[in-house]
């Protein structure tokens, strides 16, 4: 019998070195794989383990928060809060330069590995859309530049939509007329909770809360020829530049804004700036040393007799509830948190809402 020949050696070599290296390149790629699975696993364990760090700073930024605040509310001869306090941002008043607050800064402020900076904004420097009365509401929308035909139905549906019960007012709306609607829906009959509920309320237009980029006055200058049939008016602001759904109900005046302040019955645009400009100081900018904040509403009298009158149910010198926008920092990573505080006096703030942004 005849045997088939032998290939030659050096064709034998030559396959084995390619099936070594096909051998290599599988397992470089298989190695590869793996050192890319372990790295990617461990950067989400130390992702999962910095969340959780910047979750705690977040947290840590709040209770600085509250320090500040209950050593503000502490400081003697200040019966107020104003835009040139600490809190605010401002180089502190009088009273605070011999109190622990000197020097804090609160930007960038060290908290074990990280950082964290706070904002304050109290919530007193609007108006509270769950306690203002319906001459209030019908004011403020007047001011705004609502249609005089909608200002009613706008005033009574949100008030119907607050209220308890299920009697709707002259002109507004109950769930009879939300169960209309595609899809339906019930009336409330609660406190607001986010200023996004208005747009579910009867009269009210994404226009009137500024979400459609509809142009303010202010921004583009109305020239006197009226709106078009069903066009929207240039509104003098929105409703989400004056209302809150979280406050104490009463106005500071040391901290409102132009906006807000003349929405006040009896108040217009000249005698807001009054206010203001009483308030700021001999420089006219608000948050600086010489500011001369109103240490009662009584005080508004040297600028208007009738104004404390006027003013002095809708209105206060102080501010209690806040809202704190955390900025937390722990090497590359950062995330903002947004606490809600409540607060009673120097040995009560509450800490009633806090979430990641």
């Amino acid at each position: 019998m005849k045997l088939a020949p032998h290939p030659p050696v050096r064709a034998r070599s030559g396959i084995a070195l390619v099936v070594a290296l096909v051998a290599i390149a599988v397992l470089s790629i298989l190695a590869a794989g793996l050192a890319l699975m372990m790295k990617t696993e461990l950067r989400l364990a130390q992702n999962a383990g910095n969340d959780e760090q910047i979750y705690w700073l977040g947290r840590s930024g709040c209770e600085l928060a509250r320090w500040v605040l209950a050593q503000e509310a502490a400081v003697p001869n200040e019966p107020y809060d104003s835009l040139n306090q600490i809190w605010a941002g401002g180089p502190g008043g009088l009273g605070e330069t011999n109190s622990a607050l000197v020097g804090l800064s609160l930007q960038d402020f060290p908290v074990g590995n990280g950082t964290v900076s706070l904002k304050f904004i109290d919530l007193e420097r609007k108006i509270n859309i769950n306690a203002a009365s319906p001459t209030l509401l019908r004011q403020v929308l007047t001011v705004m530049g609502v249609d005089a035909n909608d200002v009613s139905v706008v005033a009574d549906s949100i008030g119907d939509w607050i209220d308890a019960d299920d009697m709707p007012r002259t002109a507004g709306a109950e769930s009879e007329f939300y169960q209309t609607m595609t899809p339906p829906y019930d009336a409330k009959n609660a406190p607001i909770d986010d200023l996004g509920e208005l747009l579910y309320i009867r009269g009210v237009t994404p226009g009137m809360m500024g979400l459609d980029n509809t142009p303010t006055i202010a921004s583009h200058p109305h020239l006197g020829f009226g709106n078009a049939p069903g066009q929207e008016p240039d509104y003098k602001f929105h409703l989400q530049d004056v209302f809150t759904p979280f406050s104490t109900g009463k106005i500071n005046i040391n901290t409102a804004d132009l906006t807000v302040l003349e929405t006040l019955p009896g108040v217009d645009e000249n005698l807001a700036q009054d206010i203001i400009k009483a308030r700021s100081g001999p420089d006219g900018q608000a948050g600086t040393e010489d500011d001369t904040p109103f240490v009662n509403v009584g005080e508004l009298a040297k600028i208007d007799p009738q104004l404390p009158q006027l003013v002095g149910p809708y209105c206060d010198v102080h501010s209690h509830t806040f809202e704190v926008h955390i900025d937390a920092h722990l090497g590359p990573q950062h995330r903002e948190f947004v606490a809600i505080l409540l607060r009673n006096g120097p040995q009560e703030v509450q800490v009633v809402g806090f979430r990641w942004k």
